[in-house]
């Protein structure tokens, strides 16, 4: 329910272009996703900061991610603490940049699997970077 939700609120700010996470109705896989899932959509929310060109975008991800405090920066998925990641660079860094972005796995991408922290804590977090785009 917290990744949800923080998917939600990462929707409504203007520096992501795009979130993915099963759970919201812009999901292109969303009906699918709530038939397997019972309802749920998962802990792992994706999200793309917006940037013009790959190195603005790369750069913006960083800064983001770079700028959290309750996030661990990590290429882990499975924890109770909540992670972030920037899948370019950790879990798809081998492939090409157009291997990459067939996959959609953009630089400006990061990935977060949220954990038992509070909701409010989160967004503050990924707040705190992405004011820094502006």
């Amino acid at each position: 329910a917290r990744a949800l939700a923080l998917a939600q609120w990462l929707e409504s700010q203007p520096q992501v272009a795009r979130v993915y996470h099963p759970g919201l109705a812009s999901h292109p896989q969303h009906e699918l996703a709530m038939r397997q899932q019972s309802g749920c959509g998962g802990a792992v929310v994706s999200f793309i900061v917006k940037g013009q060109g790959a190195a603005a975008a790369r750069a913006n991800a960083f800064a983001t991610i770079d700028a959290t405090r309750v996030c661990s920066i990590t290429a882990n998925l499975g924890d109770t603490k909540t992670t972030i990641t920037h899948p370019a660079s950790t879990s798809h860094g081998r492939l090409t940049e157009a291997q990459r972005e067939a996959a959609g796995i953009t630089q400006g991408m990061i990935r977060v699997a949220v954990g038992l922290e509070d909701l409010e804590d989160l967004k503050a977090d990924l707040a705190r970077g992405l004011d820094l785009l502006n």
